[in-house]
């Protein structure tokens, strides 16, 4: 396993002036072959949301820096002691990286349960639907996946998109994206649509060069896996960005060609 993983960060590597050269990703269907390396991309993607979540996510919620100010207030009044008030923002931290850990291994669970556990089922063997991998020289380094909205004619969903952490290059997720855009232009869709609780810059700057606009935040989203304890609605609070790309279809293609 070792000698894989150095392997493919020297792959990762060899890029050009402006980060990983997109025509050396060969994008292609998934294959059952493929699934531990595209389970590992998977994990260490939503493992890495924890920091992104506890931490970068934090300034984004003003509601909680006050709520946090308030509770540091608090136990100077009651204590009177310095020591334990700036033990405070210490313990805050703590509890939002404990906390967002354990959503995500709650939405690990869960994802495992449905569509990761059986990946060829859900994407290969459903209408509608398909699963690609981002392959550079023969290893795996990307994922995404595709699938029909239902309740939601002509929109299909840019779905469970991850780049492996050591070839975090902009070249694979456009790469990856401009295969779900191209699908959904091959199938006549009308929009593709995707959501994001990810606070990073990159991953919002990515979607805006495929061409979505962001159409909506959804404050307080609740990430399939929490348990909505008062504990958890201290310390996990994201935010749901909505992004959506119509498209401009010039073919008569229907939704069941390939």
């Amino acid at each position: 396993m070792e000698d894989n993983n150095n392997q493919v960060t020297r792959k990762c590597h060899q890029k050009g002036n402006n980060g990983f050269r997109t025509d050396r990703v060969f994008v292609r269907k998934f294959e059952s072959a493929d699934y531990p390396d595209v389970e590992r991309i998977f994990i260490d993607g939503l493992m890495e949301m924890v920091p992104d979540t506890a931490f970068r996510g934090l300034k984004h919620h003003p509601e909680s820096l006050l709520l946090y100010a308030a509770m540091t207030i608090v136990c100077f009044i009651a204590t009177k002691s310095f020591l334990l008030t700036c033990s405070v923002p210490l313990a805050v931290l703590c509890a939002r990286c404990y906390y967002s850990r354990r959503v995500a291994l709650g939405y690990l669970e869960r994802a495992k349960l449905t569509d990761m556990g059986d990946m060829e089922g859900h994407y290969m063997k459903t209408p509608d639907s398909c699963l690609w991998v981002a392959v550079l020289e023969g290893s795996v380094v990307g994922v995404v996946a595709a699938r029909a909205l239902w309740g939601e004619a002509g929109t299909v969903e840019l779905h469970r998109m991850s780049v492996d952490r050591r070839c975090r290059q902009r070249g694979v997720g456009v790469a990856l994206g401009r295969k779900v855009l191209q699908y959904a232009a091959d199938r006549g869709y009308l929009s593709v649509v995707l959501g994001t609780t990810a606070y990073s810059p990159a991953a919002h700057q990515l979607y805006q060069t495929l061409g979505f606009r962001c159409v909506g935040v959804t404050k307080g989203y609740a990430t399939p896996g929490v348990s909505r304890s008062v504990p958890e609605q201290l310390f996990y609070w994201v935010s749901h960005h909505h992004y959506r790309k119509d498209m401009t279809v010039h073919n008569t293609n229907t939704h069941s060609q390939q």
